[in-house]
């Protein structure tokens, strides 16, 4: 059965990949997988039919037949384990990438979040200059912790995976910031993510929302 994802019917970001759905479709480009996609405005997300779905009123969500999930890295590491691609074989290596995935969205992602939460709901209080720099500070220190890690290989373990799918969605959302090119072994790490062919497609159909021509995937 093909699944169905919802995404914005009108993207803050302009469909520049930065939207969470973007996850989702690279994830199902990476597997071979077919996908329908049902824009919500911003509204509808929060109607009770979209809250059944997704209790806090956002997306994206993901319906294939009896079974409905929200959380994009829920969604994505649900797609991993049943696809082919974003996880390892190996037992171990397998739990690895699922520990990068959590790192992404809970340790990496969260203090870019706040510079954004910063910038576009706080920047106009009387207090948003000093706590600026310390936002930034928190950043770099994870970005700093990361490009240690990653050192001079492609990958955060091995080959591409699915924690690698996740940390480098989070990281693209410092590039309108430049703070990524603070780090150029993240910045080219990032760049890899982008280059690949599912990646591609993924952000031209969600790209296509934004110009009108809304294909489903």
């Amino acid at each position: 059965m093909t699944p169905t994802i919802t995404a914005f019917e009108s993207s803050p970001d302009r469909g520049q990949g930065l939207a969470r759905d973007m996850r989702v479709r690279w994830a199902l480009e990476e597997a071979g997988q077919p996908y329908e996609v049902r824009l919500v405005s911003f509204s509808a997300m929060k109607e009770p039919a979209h809250r059944a779905i997704h209790p806090f009123g956002q997306i994206p969500t993901y319906e294939e037949g009896d079974l409905a999930l929200f959380e994009s890295g829920a969604i994505v590491l649900h797609i991993a384990e049943h696809h082919a691609g974003l996880l390892p074989k190996d037992a171990n290596a397998r739990a690895r990438a699922i520990a990068w995935m959590f790192a992404a969205v809970s340790t990496v992602e969260a203090p870019i979040l706040d510079l954004q939460t910063a910038k576009f709901l706080e920047g106009d209080k009387p207090w948003s200059e000093q706590r600026l720099p310390l936002v930034k500070d928190r950043i770099r220190k994870r970005l700093g912790e990361l490009s240690d890690r990653l050192g001079d290989a492609d990958w955060l373990d091995g080959a591409f995976s699915a924690g690698d799918l996740m940390m480098v969605h989070a990281l693209l959302r410092l590039k309108p910031s430049g703070m990524l090119d603070e780090y150029p072994s993240l910045a080219a790490y990032a760049a890899r993510g982008e280059a690949r062919p599912a990646f591609k497609r993924a952000f031209a159909a969600q790209l296509a929302v934004f110009t009108g021509q809304h294909p489903t995937g």
